[in-house]
């Protein structure tokens, strides 16, 4: 049996999300099969190629739905996991189907899609998640940016956190398949001593300090809410929570950068923030009214290259209503304190 396994793409919950399918799918359901794995992306457009759906079963791990009869096995934790309400439809028939819901999961109330992954192949399927329960502790904490503060995010002690910074800067495109294999193969510290790894960390941990100073010289933060523009430093990505090193008090960030092939927004929400969670503005439904998504608390708009305006315009709008929120909120803050 031949297996492809498609996930998302330069993200570390996303490989090993792709591991630990593969080996959950080897040891329970297929233990002669062959894998091979590609990185799916956020991009404006057709997130999908149907053509590539050419194993006799095709999984999407951690990236959202795809109608096609083709693919067998899907796992998500994205709030916006659907791009069209057709596709929610069919997902929703698909579990009428006992069938069809024995193999496509979808749980929005999940840290990662990693420890998703692993609770159903666990309770379901009788996986053993404990050989790979450092995997599991560190998708969790990294996809839920769980880290006990902004310097732990930063700073880059962690073995976990060095391979998130490889992971989401590479432009091999093989790199993340020659990866994935032993995300749950071996400790995360021993993978990068590997030799295809460990040359790649120096000039990374460079440009990383790079990009503190470059988003230290731009980002300004008014209200609660910071905002920069980097899209003439072409980046593939840079460490997301940077903004929150500089600005330990805000709560929201918008950032706007440019890659090879998008002009990216990206807004997220400080975890180490003081503000009422319950008041807090759910970014998925912001990102989703331009066609992005994500999560309550962090998510992103893709737009092609060529279309900077558009999501220089977006950005604005999205600052401009954050910035509001931060002002409505100080007012009732000092309200409440004056007994009003």
């Amino acid at each position: 049996m031949r297996v492809r396994v498609f996930y998302h793409d330069k993200c570390f919950d996303g490989a090993c999300s792709a591991s630990l399918f593969t080996r959950f799918h080897r040891e329970c359901i297929a233990p002669e099969a062959s894998y091979d794995n590609h990185g799916l992306v956020h991009r404006a457009g057709a997130l999908f190629d149907e053509a590539q759906f050419t194993g006799d079963e095709n999984a999407i791990v951690d990236f959202k739905y795809s109608a096609s009869p083709r693919i067998t096995w899907w796992f998500d934790h994205h709030q916006s996991a659907f791009l069209t309400p057709q596709d929610h439809e069919n997902f929703l028939a698909c579990q009428r189907d006992p069938k069809c819901a024995a193999r496509k999961f979808f749980d929005p109330t999940y840290t990662s899609c990693t420890s998703f992954l692993a609770h159903i192949a666990s309770t379901r399927y009788g996986f053993d998640t404990a050989p790979v329960a450092e995997l599991i502790h560190w998708a969790d904490i990294v996809d839920g940016a769980q880290y006990e503060s902004p310097e732990a995010a930063v700073e880059m002690a962690a073995p976990a956190m060095k391979l998130t910074l490889i992971i989401e800067a590479t432009q091999d495109p093989a790199f993340i398949p020659r990866l994935i294999p032993l995300l749950t193969e071996m400790p995360l510290a021993e993978i990068l001593n590997q030799p295809f790894v460990a040359p790649l960390l120096p000039p990374l941990l460079e440009r990383h300090g790079q990009a503190i100073e470059l988003i230290r010289s731009r980002a300004q933060e008014r209200d609660g809410t910071i905002f920069f523009d980097i899209t003439d430093h072409p980046l593939e990505g840079f460490n997301k929570f940077i903004p929150y090193y500089l600005y330990p008090n805000a709560t929201y960030s918008i950032g706007l950068s440019k890659s090879s092939f998008r002009t990216k927004v990206a807004v997220g929400s400080n975890p180490w923030t003081k503000a009422d969670p319950v008041k807090m503005v759910n970014l998925a439904q912001v990102c989703e009214r331009y066609g992005g998504g994500g999560h309550a608390r962090v998510g992103a708009i893709s737009f092609p290259p060529d279309k900077e305006a558009d999501a220089r315009a977006a950005a604005r709008e999205i600052v401009a209503e954050l910035r509001k929120t931060g002002i409505e909120g100080t007012r009732e803050h000092g309200n409440e304190k004056a007994g009003t």
